[in-house]
């Protein structure tokens, strides 16, 4: 990857531009398409809800400036395959896609508001992929864990659809488990906000969100 995410074995950067990135048409993974939606339960009064949105830097980065999210993990999640790692799911044949854990505060923020952040943070036509970071691992996926939560993605959905008279990328996916990342993706571009990546993608995808959801910041995000 040209922003230098990780350092690949030569033989994996090769595999990650050559194949055509369609793990999600196999049919390990329709089986998971189809599943069941899982439900979390509640926490000490929290909830948890799921997003993929490209890279999974940025997406926690814009969830934890929302007032009411406690925290927002990044790791993997939609696929086939047991254990996703980085360097497998860059591959493009495990059908995860980078994802994040939003934990957060339903008598604050609600999960209709969190889908609206989700569509509001990304380009929302783009198949495959988020900006520069292309790949079904860069995939959008939304995920819902119950038929409330898939009333609400589908009718924001097709709103966006109609509004932009333009096909919406993302898959709407029965949530099933969630893969946490590698310990050195957690809290990224907070930790090194020298990165090329976080300076030139990250940070303005942020503020590009900030500037445009101003009411949903928390207090020490809103400046």
């Amino acid at each position: 990857m040209f922003h230098i995410k990780s350092i690949l074995p030569t033989f994996l950067i090769a595999l990650l531009f050559s194949c055509n990135n369609m793990a999600q048409q196999k049919s390990d993974q329709q089986a998971v398409i189809n599943s069941e939606p899982i439900e979390v339960p509640l926490h000490n009064g929290e909830a948890r809800a799921y997003f993929a949105s490209g890279c999974f830097w940025c997406v926690e980065a814009i969830y934890e400036s929302v007032n009411g999210v406690e925290e927002v993990i990044s790791g993997y999640a939609g696929g086939h395959t047991k254990n996703p790692t980085y360097a497998s799911s860059n591959t493009g044949q495990t059908g995860h896609a980078e994802a994040v854990e939003v934990i957060y505060n339903p008598k604050i923020v609600s999960f209709a508001t969190l889908v609206d952040v989700y569509f509001g943070s990304q380009n929302p036509i783009q198949v495959n992929g988020q900006g520069p970071d292309k790949g079904s691992q860069y995939r959008s996926i939304i995920f819902y864990q119950n038929v409330e939560q898939k009333q609400i993605i589908d009718s924001k959905k097709n709103a966006l659809a109609k509004e932009l008279n333009a096909p919406v990328a993302a898959e709407v996916y029965p949530f099933q488990k969630f893969w946490k990342a590698e310990d050195y993706h957690q809290n990224y571009e907070k930790l090194h906000p020298e990165n090329p990546y976080i300076q030139n993608v990250s940070i303005p995808r942020l503020n590009k969100f900030k500037a445009k959801f101003p009411e949903l910041l928390g207090e020490k995000n809103n400046h």
